[in-house]
């Protein structure tokens, strides 16, 4: 047991880097690799890829899968993947129970013994699925399983019934592993990975999520960690979930022998140099260098001027090779989060099984302690934007699982980082906002209806309205949203488009002119064979113009959302004066 967990209230270890799934944190990454484990795991047998660099959760997201497998699954869990052949098949069939055979008292020959085991895995497999059983095969750090045991797997993935695979294999393990299967003598294996998911490190906003949420779970009751802890964390870590574990233990047992009730940044630094220290013989010429550097300045009397207190200070502190480490680890992230609020990942593992999960409650907010996106418990943006338009979805936490769900109704998502009122009233379409809180940090919205004077939006409590005023003022400008085209439209069309494929579309030239047509009598029904013609174009163009939209003659999206929206079709809007 820590000697810290009585001084700051904790039940127990916040930051082990045991691979513990009640400390799972459900990142974006996280979910997006539950996502392609539902979607391997939903296909009839083969292979599943999960990558990851050292340190990122992969062991901790697969324990947390497993440990939620209903009993109609089972599972053959390989840790040891420095195996041979013989020994990987004895060991699946160790986990699944099933009897080996005996190579002494039969004096089995190796390939008679691994023939012999496939055959026994194959009969149990064949009964197993009768009795309407799934199995699944995990092999941890497969990074390190040879050419011949990876062709042996490949052979148990041929085991089938006339109709179904028998086997879903789970690789897990390093990048290495990509490169491994990518050889020639693999191919036949590659080419059968239904599902493939690289897992990265958190990005620099999920930081303080990711504090809070191991806090918590430890059982703290306030803030332990200063706000600016997380920016130094990142720096140092490079977002590896392992490293800042380390990291922040050695902080609270600094902070611990100190007597302070919190973590600064100052104390992250002073526990990183101890955690994440280069070599001594480096550092060492660092301090001799820097000691000639002071001497020869002493001599020649000018240390006040050469040696500022800057430069003594990193002399001798245990941070003084701080900086060069904080380069060597820094890595380059994608932009911020702009994605749905953290829910419990529990319910998004729910659905990888036909059986239910057991609900487990979303973590809270601890005291003050601010998180890159504010952390909801129900509510789901890319959910509640689907439900408006009348698709019902449960499983969606990105903006591409979004555009996949609604695809399957006909609808598009198109997302705007610089929009602005105008642009909303233009659009007309409900999507999702990203507003700034007080602590400065973003969380997502379901825009619903836009008034003169109040916003209406949607979160976990439903729908609330704000002013547009205090709206204005804390939106970034980013607007995501869904928008149906006719079932003919593929690309926008243009008379003056090189080639036939992009002026061509009869389908959706003819219900073009039904539109205008219905709109003002005064158009003409225009016979051009299907194609879309300079006449058409200007018809389109004289639209443009009464509507207030760019006269460019091409129709695109805005124009079929605006005729859309005129010709009475029940779509959802922010304004139905508009």
């Amino acid at each position: 047991m820590s000697i810290y967990l009585q001084h700051f209230a904790l039940a127990r270890e916040p930051f082990s880097i045991v691979p513990d799934p009640g400390f799972l944190y459900p990142s974006i990454y996280h979910r997006q690799a539950v996502a392609h484990l539902k979607y391997g795991l939903d296909r009839e047998g083969g292979f599943i890829l999960l990558t990851g660099e050292v340190g990122t959760g992969k062991t901790t997201l697969t324990r947390t899968m497993i440990k939620r497998i209903p009993p109609h699954v089972r599972v053959a869990y390989i840790l040891n993947s420095k195996l041979n052949v013989a020994d990987v098949l004895a060991s699946i069939c160790d986990e699944l129970d099933v009897e080996l055979p005996d190579a002494s008292a039969l004096s089995l020959t190796k390939q008679s013994f691994t023939k012999q085991c496939i055959d026994a895995l194959n009969r149990d497999l064949l009964a197993n699925h009768a009795d309407g059983r799934k199995t699944l095969i995990v092999l941890e750090e497969a990074q390190n399983l040879t050419p011949e045991v990876l062709e042996t797997l490949r052979l148990l993935s041929n085991l089938e019934t006339s109709t179904h695979k028998l086997l879903h294999i789970l690789l897990v393990g390093q990048p290495e592993l990509l490169d491994i299967l990518a050889q020639q003598e693999l191919r036949q294996l590659n080419q059968r990975v239904v599902s493939r998911f690289h897992l990265s490190p958190l990005d620099k906003n999920d930081l303080s999520n990711y504090i809070n949420h191991r806090l918590h779970r430890a059982g703290a009751k306030r803030a332990i960690f200063d706000n600016d802890c997380a920016a130094v964390l990142f720096r140092l870590t490079g977002g590896v979930p392992r490293l800042i574990n380390l990291v922040c233990h050695q902080s609270l047992v600094a902070a611990y022998s100190t007597g302070a009730q919190t973590v600064s940044a100052k104390l992250v630094k002073q526990a990183a140099s101890e955690i994440l220290s280069e070599p001594k013989k480096s550092v060492g010429k660092k301090f001799w260098l820097l000691g000639i550097i002071v001497a020869l300045a002493l001599s020649a009397g000018l240390i006040s001027k050469l040696a500022p207190p800057e430069l003594l200070n990193k002399m001798f502190p245990a941070v003084a090779h701080l900086d060069a480490q904080e380069k060597t680890l820094q890595t380059v992230i994608d932009p911020p989060l702009t994605t749905a609020d953290i829910a419990d990942l529990d319910n998004a593992l729910e659905p990888l099984f036909s059986e239910p999960a057991i609900e487990i409650p979303v973590e809270q907010q601890i005291s003050s302690q601010p998180v890159a996106i504010a952390p909801q418990s129900n509510a789901n943006p890319f959910v509640g934007l689907l439900g408006l338009w009348g698709t019902d979805a449960t499983d969606v936490y990105s903006e591409e699982e979004l555009a996949a769900v609604a695809g399957l109704t006909n609808l598009r998502s198109e997302k705007i980082s610089t929009a602005n009122m105008a642009s909303l009233e233009q659009i007309n379409r409900p999507g999702i906002v990203w507003l700034s809180e007080d602590t400065g940090y973003l969380k997502s919205y379901v825009l619903e209806q836009l008034g003169a004077e109040q916003i209406r939006l949607q979160d976990r409590r439903g729908s609330v309205n704000i002013s547009a005023e205090d709206f204005q003022q804390r939106w970034n400008g980013s607007y995501l949203y869904l928008w149906r085209p006719p079932q003919s439209y593929v690309s926008p069309l243009s008379a003056t488009s090189i080639g036939i494929e992009n002026i061509s579309n009869p389908e959706l030239v003819d219900w073009l002119q039904a539109q205008l047509a219905s709109l003002d009598n005064s158009n003409d029904i225009i016979i051009s064979g299907g194609r879309y013609t300079a006449a058409i174009a200007q018809q389109v163009r004289l639209f443009q113009q009464q509507q207030g939209l760019a006269a460019d003659g091409i129709l695109g999206r805005e124009t079929l959302m605006r005729l859309a929206q005129l010709s009475g079709e029940n779509i959802p809007l922010l304004r139905e004066d508009a």
